[in-house]
Order: structure tokens, then C-alpha cells, then sequence
């Protein structure tokens, strides 16, 4: 089987980056994307500057004040990073056809059998980086890796502005000493149910055989293992169409009456918002639905058309779903199903004021 070359490209604060350039006033000083903190707006993303303080994208606009008196919220501009998007995709596919976009800043790209540079990865990801910079002005990071997982990795390695390569004979070294959290697929829950196996890095989950990992994990555990040996074949997909965009949380402590689950609606919506925005404009926004997992792990999914997709909606979803169950939750997930447009030109709706 013929060695993959696998890039990983992530724009560096691909909103935040759009605004400094088109306002060069707006540089070198803390900024954020997002909705005003008088109509409970929150913050999309952000630059390097404001995250020094602390502000994080999905966090209230109110509260990324209070960390940093002195930042700048500017309204998002849709329009404007969804063209910014298509450039950088159009010089993507001077190199290769086998482009999986993530979301509007980030993209897989397959040049395994790409003749640019003498099939050089590395050469073809250097080019990227400059050619986005000449035409955009804005950086993009990027990763190399012989498969998609690692290759993710990568591209944050050197964040912002970076690139950083794994070769095939560095594959089992550099993931031997990864923490799980690192692993494609693990979450907080996993992250710490692995803890207390005392597994927290690559090479304390190789001592682990894959049937007591399936046993523990159950079919994840097949992955855990693959990954911990740095194995990952799924292909860069160019035609993957999303079905739906959706958040959840399982919560330490379990969630004991609809009052204590709606507290935690609008933290799951801010967080829907910057995903949604984050979609492009060949999806139309339909449904929207929430997921809830009680404390005996039965679940229910709710969804409804015609239904609001802001928090008054969501609201009245949750409590017919709660309802169904009425007992204490200990995992909250909302959603909206998408619409696939195939090149229509629909904006999805923000949940952005």
C-alpha cells in the first residue's frame, strides 16, 4: 500500500484574522468576533491578543469584558469569510482534487498522488502557507502526517503561523509520548475514565490488549488502540455531507430537575452558534432537536419542525423531553438538522445577536 501524504490546514483566528486585515486599526490590540454584551451575545472567536486575558470562543460577550475591560467586539461578517473560504479552497485544489473542508477555516487534503514538488508534502503544505499569505494576508497553519489524525495533530503544534511535520518513521516515537486527551474521539468523560485506569499517555495504552480495551470502552476501544499505535485509515472524504450540527455535554454530577438542565442551555446554544456559523452556505438549517441522557443511561431525542432554533425554542424541546423521562440527567445535547442545499446559495441562520 502506497505511503499516504496527509496535510492539515488550520486558518489562525480565521474570523478575528479577516477583521484585522480589512481594519488594520483593529491589529495588535485584543479583539473578538461576536454578539454585544447588552443582548447576551457571544463570542464566535477571537485573536491571540484577547486570549492572553483568558476570553474564549462560545463565551458570554458580558464575560469576556469583565477579563478584558480594553477588548474590541466587532459583528460577524459572514459574507466576508465565507469568500475568504473559497479562495483558500480554490488554491487548495491547484494541488490536489481529495479536499474534505471541516468548516469554513479548516480542511484535509490528500496529495499522496500529487505531482507538485516531486510529491514533496512538505513543499506542497510550505506553498499553501505562502500563497494564502500573498493573496489573503491572513496564516494558516498546517500539518503533515501520514494520516488524517496525526496530520490534526500537527497543524496545532505550531500554532499560530506554523508547520510541523511527522514522517513515517517518526510516527511511533511522537505518539508514544501523546497524552490521550490528544486521541481523535476522547472527550473529557473517556479522557478521565482512562485516568483512572491509569492510562494518561499513548504508551501507557499500549500496554492494554484490545479485547480488555473493548471490554471497557466497547467498540471505541478498537480505535483507542489504533490510535495509540498511531494507526488511522480513514480516507480524506471530498463529497461528505453533514446531516446535522449538534453539541453535548455529560456532566460530572448528574442534573437533578428541568430547572438545573435549562441553566445549561444557553452554554450549549453559544456553543451550537459558533458551529453553525461555521457551516457553509450549501446547507439550509431545518429541525432543531435535543438529546437527553438520564442518570439510568436511558435517552430520548426530541425534534420538531417549525420549532424555534433560539433559546425559546430549545427551551420548549427540552421540557417535553425531560418530561418523557423525569429523573435526574447526566447528559445534555441539542442540535439543528441541516438541509443539503448542493451548492445553493442559502445563508444559514445565526443564533448571533
Amino acid at each position: 500500500m502506497t505511503q499516504r501524504k496527509i496535510i492539515h490546514v488550520d486558518c489562525d483566528c480565521f474570523y478575528a484574522a479577516i477583521e484585522m486585515r480589512d481594519d488594520p486599526r483593529l491589529a495588535a490590540k485584543p479583539l473578538a468576533v461576536g454578539g454585544s454584551a447588552d443582548r447576551r451575545g457571544v463570542i464566535a472567536t477571537c485573536n491571540y491578543e484577547a486570549r492572553a486575558y483568558g476570553v474564549r470562543s462560545a463565551m458570554s460577550s458580558r464575560h469576556a469584558l469583565t477579563l478584558c475591560p480594553d477588548l474590541t467586539i466587532v459583528k460577524p461578517r459572514m459574507e466576508a469569510y465565507k469568500e475568504a473560504s473559497r479562495e483558500i479552497q480554490t488554491i487548495f485544489r491547484d494541488y490536489t482534487d481529495l479536499i474534505e473542508p471541516l468548516s469554513l477555516d479548516e480542511a484535509f487534503l490528500d496529495v499522496s498522488d500529487s505531482n507538485y514538488f516531486s510529491g514533496s508534502a512538505t513543499r506542497i503544505a510550505q506553498d499553501i502557507r505562502r500563497r494564502v499569505s500573498n493573496q489573503l494576508h491572513i496564516t494558516v497553519s498546517a500539518g503533515v502526517a501520514p494520516n488524517k489524525f496525526l496530520a490534526k495533530i500537527a497543524s496545532d503544534w505550531k500554532k499560530p503561523n506554523g508547520l510541523f511535520v511527522i514522517t513515517p518513521d517518526q510516527v511511533e516515537a511522537f505518539v508514544a509520548t501523546l497524552p490521550v486527551s490528544k486521541l481523535h474521539g476522547v472527550g473529557k468523560v473517556t479522557a478521565g475514565k482512562l485516568g483512572r485506569l491509569g492510562i494518561t499517555t499513548c504508551t501507557d495504552l499500549r500496554d492494554w490488549n484490545k479485547l480488555a480495551l473493548v471490554r471497557e470502552f466497547g467498540t471505541f476501544g478498537e480505535r483507542l488502540w489504533s490510535l495509540a499505535r498511531g494507526i488511522d485509515d480513514r480516507p480524506v472524504q471530498n463529497d461528505s455531507r453533514r446531516q446535522s450540527v449538534s453539541v453535548e455535554n455529560t456532566y460530572d454530577t448528574d442534573l437533578p430537575d428541568l430547572a438545573s438542565c435549562l441553566e445549561k442551555l444557553p452554554e450549549l446554544l453559544a456553543t451550537l452558534a459558533g458551529r453553525m456559523a461555521r457551516v457553509d452556505d450549501s446547507y439550509r438549517a431545518g429541525k432543531p432537536f435535543v438529546k437527553v441522557k438520564f442518570h439510568d443511561f436511558t435517552q430520548t431525542t426530541l425534534e420538531q419542525s417549525g420549532a424555534g432554533r433560539d433559546l425559546d425554542g430549545f427551551e420548549q424541546l427540552l421540557t417535553q423531553a425531560f418530561a418523557r423521562g423525569d429523573k435526574p440527567v447526566r447528559l445534555l445535547g441539542i442540535g439543528v438538522r441541516l438541509q443539503d442545499l448542493r451548492g445553493g446559495h442559502e445563508q444559514l441562520e445565526l443564533f448571533m445577536r
